[in-house]
């Protein structure tokens, strides 16, 4: 299993973040590199990317306030 983690340099300053959509749901198969979800932070929008291949599971959805270094999916 690896998390799906908001990566501690996604943005500089220490604020949140919102999802805005994921591309996939949960249980759709991933490949490492694919886009994710896309996350807002102030007026910058940012794609996260698989760190793996597997199985998706989102632990938090669309519109979540999420911080760096938060594990918002998993992939087994």
């Amino acid at each position: 299993m690896v998390e799906v983690i908001i990566p501690n340099d996604m943005w500089e300053e220490d604020l949140e973040g919102v999802i805005v959509t994921w591309i996939y749901k949960t249980g759709a198969t991933v490949s490492e590199g694919d886009v994710l979800c896309e996350v807002m932070v102030e007026k910058s929008q940012s794609d996260l990317l698989a760190p793996a291949t597997g199985i998706l599971t989102i632990i938090e959805d669309a519109e979540a306030i999420v911080k760096r270094g938060q594990v918002i999916g998993r992939i087994e």
